[in-house]
């Protein structure tokens, strides 16, 4: 089976996503070509799992001071560039294609009619799930930024839909954590603000990681630079999680069983529906605005929540290589008895007529 394979490369949540659908590709002999979009070639990090990945501009977002920035976003944005790298893939040559919300294969498997297979938290507000007020635009958008004729959301929960858990990238980790060990990740917000933040709560250690402040120690808390590899030992070592309202490193922090602040970011619709989620579920604290007061407040009172998620890569990609025609649903249901601990809401999982057959699926 050859696949080709888009990702989104806005933030890395998407990235750690395909990180672990790429170990268990390997494992079962699957070819996989890997596309990124969204940010410069030169600032992906630790990408040696893909081999001889593209990247192409795509479409991205821009972010200031904790808000979307929609000037910047509209101004960046070559939609030119994009139709004519749209062109330049070339799908027919792949049994199926898969899109995490990466627009040039999605659309470049539109166009050429080509089996598309989208895979990805965006894919879960298809259905009705707790989000953040229906705004037309923003829907329509999510609805339309990277098409797929098969789509597998994921959410916490499977709110009674077809939904798969979150993919967990599920490498080893010591997970011996600290009480007063707080791992910050806050990429959107300005950094010299969080600083000022984190050192007004004293009683806590942060290890705070972003790009604009030099690494060292400030008082209370550790700078590092972005990474993988030390991202993850900081996780597994802090009982704690500051972070905004993405999906992939809150669902690594309920995994792991840590407490968790999430942020969304302002004019982020998918970040607001997050936040609704995480409140709704019981299993997170989120706010709207950041200070040393909410950060020290949330410390002290918040209790930690731990869901274990089954191998939901292993699963998909035994689900993409079968031939048997299991429905989506029936994969969702078989997960989700896989998974103790989910909050306790009462919600009658509805079956979902759509099965894949890469073959077989008719392409819009």
């Amino acid at each position: 089976m050859k696949i080709l394979y888009g990702v989104q490369g806005t933030g890395n949540g998407h990235i750690t996503r395909a990180r672990a659908m790429a170990v268990e590709m390997h494992a079962a002999g699957v070819e996989v070509d890997f596309v990124f979009s969204g940010r410069p070639a030169e600032e992906y990090f630790d990408m040696a799992i893909f081999g001889h990945y593209r990247t192409f501009q795509g479409l991205s977002f821009a972010a200031r001071n904790g808000q979307l920035d929609l000037f910047a976003t509209c101004k960046n944005a070559n939609f030119f560039k994009l139709y004519r790298d749209i062109r330049s893939v070339d799908t027919r040559s792949y049994d199926l294609v898969i899109t995490d919300f990466e627009p040039i294969v999605a659309w470049a498997a539109k166009l050429q009619g080509v089996a598309c297979v989208g895979f990805g938290h965006q894919y879960a507000f298809k259905y009705d799930i707790p989000r953040y007020k229906k705004n037309l635009v923003a829907q329509w958008i999510m609805s339309n930024f990277a098409p797929a004729a098969i789509q597998l959301g994921a959410h916490w929960h499977h709110f009674g839909y077809p939904i798969l858990p979150p993919l967990i990238h599920t490498q080893p980790l010591q997970n011996i954590s600290y009480s007063d060990q707080v791992l910050v990740y806050l990429p959107f917000e300005n950094s010299e603000e969080v600083l000022d933040w984190l050192e007004a709560v004293p009683n806590y250690h942060f290890r705070f990681h972003c790009k604009d402040i030099e690494p060292g120690v400030y008082g209370n808390v550790e700078v590092f630079p972005f990474g993988r590899e030390l991202f993850q030992k900081n996780l597994s070592e802090c009982e704690s999680v500051l972070c905004n309202a993405g999906f992939e490193l809150n669902s690594e922090a309920l995994q792991l069983g840590r407490r968790i602040l999430a942020k969304p970011l302002r004019g982020q619709i998918e970040q607001h529906s997050n936040a609704i989620a995480l409140e709704f579920l019981g299993v997170a604290k989120t706010t709207d605005v950041l200070s040393s007061q909410v950060i020290q407040e949330w410390l002290e009172t918040s209790r930690v929540f731990q869901i274990s998620y089954p191998n939901v890569a292993r699963a998909v990609v035994a689900w993409l290589q079968s031939n048997n025609e299991t429905s989506v649903a029936d994969l969702c249901e078989s997960l989700w008895k896989q998974t103790p601990n989910i909050p306790g809401i009462d919600f009658t999982f509805k079956q979902d007529a759509l099965i894949l057959n890469a073959k077989n699926i008719t392409a819009y």
